[in-house]
């Protein structure tokens, strides 16, 4: 006896990719190289990042590596709902700056059939999981955690020591103000600046 298979193949549904890591790991590098394969594709690509991303350029996603890619700055994740009408596939990269609705704008966007890449610091300068970072991880259908090196040891580093002494979560920086790290080098640089 045949059953009917009860799956739709003809909805189409999208997705959700995060690329996580640490400060100097890659995850810009990796999400301009997933969007510029899209745009050879011949999608229809968007890329957004928070407006209070200035580092490199105003409109620009730049990465370490001078890599950049178009993209249009937005005050909240609710602007990239409205910014998103027609496209194929939808870039967001430093995702912990936004507010907790970019949990909400990822899932609406993917379950309207839009691919939608994520990149963003997994954890805070204190080693602390950042903000809705967890959230996308836990909803995304791929997570790729890149890794910088350590500049004490070698070794994979997966922490953002933050050299400057400064509490505030939001500090933009470079080299002059991060450190990559690994695991043992993180703790023993914040016992040390304790």
């Amino acid at each position: 006896m045949f059953l009917e298979n009860p799956v739709n193949h003809k909805e189409q549904f999208g997705w959700i990719e995060v690329i996580c890591g640490s400060m100097f790991s890659g995850k810009t590098e990796e999400l301009i190289r997933r969007l510029r394969r899209a745009q050879f594709a011949k999608q229809r690509v968007e890329i957004f990042k928070p407006a209070v991303d200035t580092r490199y350029d105003d409109e620009l996603v730049v990465s370490h590596q001078g890599n950049e890619i178009r993209s249009t700055p937005v005050p909240a994740a609710a602007n990239i709902r409205i910014l998103a009408d027609g496209c194929d596939v939808i870039g967001i990269d430093e995702a912990q700056f936004f507010d907790d609705e970019i949990v909400t704008v990822c899932n609406d966007l993917a379950n309207a059939g839009i691919r939608v890449i994520v990149a963003g610091l997994d954890m805070d300068f204190k080693g602390q999981p950042f903000g809705p970072m967890p959230a996308l991880m836990a909803t995304a259908e791929y997570v790729t955690k890149v890794h910088a090196v350590c500049t004490r040891t070698g070794n994979l580093a997966n922490y953002s020591f933050r050299k400057a002494a400064n509490d505030n979560l939001v500090m933009l920086g470079e080299t002059n103000e991060y450190e990559p790290l690994s695991r043992a080098a993180y703790y023993k640089a914040m016992r040390e600046n304790q």
